[in-house]
């Protein structure tokens, strides 16, 4: 056995190459020298059975990384030691081993792409090639039932409360009682999902009409007409205008006038086709309230004196600045002339705000001071005075008007004084007095106009301008 170690390690070794020869007859002799030293060393018991077992793994591993290594360098033989191969120039490119080459060197496969050019980084598949869909599993880790075709989302909105209905509702009808467009309110319902409590819009939006002006009447009729045939049935107006009835003996304790206010508005509707026209014969003689019998008395005098008339236009009055000034200049004499009689001042006040001109309030400025110069006596004189006062306390009258409808005044004094001769002594007497009771200002008092005194010579005096 030293012999055979002694010539193993005695031959001639090339530079870092073994002998294929040599490692296969080493790798094939069922003994080697550690084999050796490993029956000496169990002959003298002084290795423990782990100890073998882990010695015989090494020399194991240790025996298979020689193999692999002698087959490597036998691939390598037909490079010669000067690194030049058998077929052509190192130099040149195509002699020169290219380390980053994604071909196979080791002689497999036919030199063609991988995966016939449909791989690598970036790359979705060879050129030409479709895909087709493929049905989503249920069954896949990633599956999300959102991300499918058949979901469907939606806005939903929950439905409101008859509680939150009022709260809802009134500030919508306030709103249009000021700027007027029903195309707004339309835009705002169709926001709101008031379910089965649809019909009671029209009832609010009546109700709140009843406590205000004329105005507001004739535009809550305007978009009830809006409203029928496009989101409100006529059998929803009905159902509106049957629980207005029924609320009659309520409303009456705010607004005593409802019961006729409610048949105008009942009668407005029928000729706007808004309720049907059997309406009031679905009533007759089942009536126990008795406000509910004098609306619908009300509708039925209304449709029998206006039947040959397709709507009730008028049935509110022309309101505000539709009126023609004639018109307004009449209603304001008549108000001046029915307080002469009366004294009635928080009368002459609601008659004032019933016109719903705060714009031409300078008109009755006017006419109460021409009133004044055409009086006789003081009487009208301390009446108009307070008048003037309580509006300018309540804020009925503002100061741009009073300012203006006595400076009317003062440009048409000369005109007024063909008429009335006393015109601008009556006029001082007035402005001073006005200004007193804290109606008019300092500098509108300046402002009137005086006509001074002229002295002529008399006969006795000597021909001397007396001064």
């Amino acid at each position: 056995m030293a012999t055979e170690v002694d010539t193993w390690s005695s031959a001639p070794k090339a530079d870092g190459v073994f002998s294929f020869e040599d490692n296969l007859a080493q790798a094939n002799c069922p003994y080697t020298v550690d084999d050796e030293l490993l029956n000496e060393a169990e002959v003298n018991g002084n290795w423990t059975p782990q100890e073998k077992a882990l010695h015989e793994a090494r020399l194991k591993a240790k025996a298979k990384r020689r193999l692999r290594k002698s087959s490597r360098n036998s691939t390598s033989e037909s490079f010669s030691e000067s690194g030049e191969t058998s077929g052509g120039d190192p130099n040149s490119p195509k002699g020169k081993i290219i380390v980053s080459d994604r071909k196979s060197r080791a002689g497999k496969g036919r030199g063609l792409p991988k995966k016939g050019g449909a791989g690598g980084k970036g790359v979705w598949g060879a050129a030409g090639m479709v895909y087709e869909d493929e049905e989503p599993d249920m069954r896949d880790p990633n599956y999300d039932e959102s991300s499918q075709g058949d979901t469907v989302y939606a806005t939903v909105v929950p439905e409101i409360d008859e509680k939150e209905l009022e709260k809802m509702v009134n500030p919508i009808v306030q709103e249009y009682f000021e700027h007027g467009d029903t195309k707004e309110v339309q835009m705002l319902l169709k926001g709101l999902n008031l379910g089965s409590h649809k019909y009671e819009f029209s009832s609010l939006a009546v109700s709140l009409s009843l406590e205000g002006k004329a105005s507001h009447r004739e535009l809550t009729s305007r978009l009830l007409s809006d409203l029928s045939g496009k989101m409100l049935s006529q059998s929803e107006m009905a159902r509106a205008f049957d629980k207005i009835l029924k609320e009659l003996p309520d409303l009456i304790l705010d607004t005593p006038e409802a019961p006729q206010m409610l048949g105008q508005f009942v009668a407005r509707a029928i000729a706007d086709h808004v309720l049907p026209m059997s309406f009031l014969d679905f009533y007759k003689g089942k009536v126990d309230c008795e406000h509910a019998r004098v609306a619908l008395d009300r509708a039925e005098v209304l449709l029998t004196m206006k039947r040959e008339m397709v709507r009730l236009d008028n049935v509110w009055g022309v309101g505000g600045g539709l009126r023609p000034v004639k018109h307004l200049v009449r209603e304001m004499n008549l108000l001046l002339k029915e307080y002469l009689v009366s004294g009635d001042v928080s009368e002459a006040e609601h008659c004032l705000r019933d016109l719903e001109v705060p714009h031409f309030h300078h008109e009755l400025v006017y006419e109460v001071v021409v009133m004044v110069l055409e009086s006789k006596g003081d009487t009208a004189s301390h009446m108009m005075i307070k008048l003037l006062q309580s509006f300018w306390k309540t804020g009925l009258i503002t100061v741009d008007q009073m300012n203006r409808g006595f400076q009317r005044v003062y440009d048409e004094l000369p005109e007024i004084n063909l008429d009335v001769p006393h015109a601008h002594s009556i006029m001082e007497t007035f402005v001073d007095l006005c200004f007193k009771e804290g109606v008019i200002t300092k500098k509108l008092q300046e402002a009137c106009p005086s006509r001074g005194r002229k002295r002529f010579v008399s006969e006795g005096d000597g021909g001397v301008i007396k001064s």
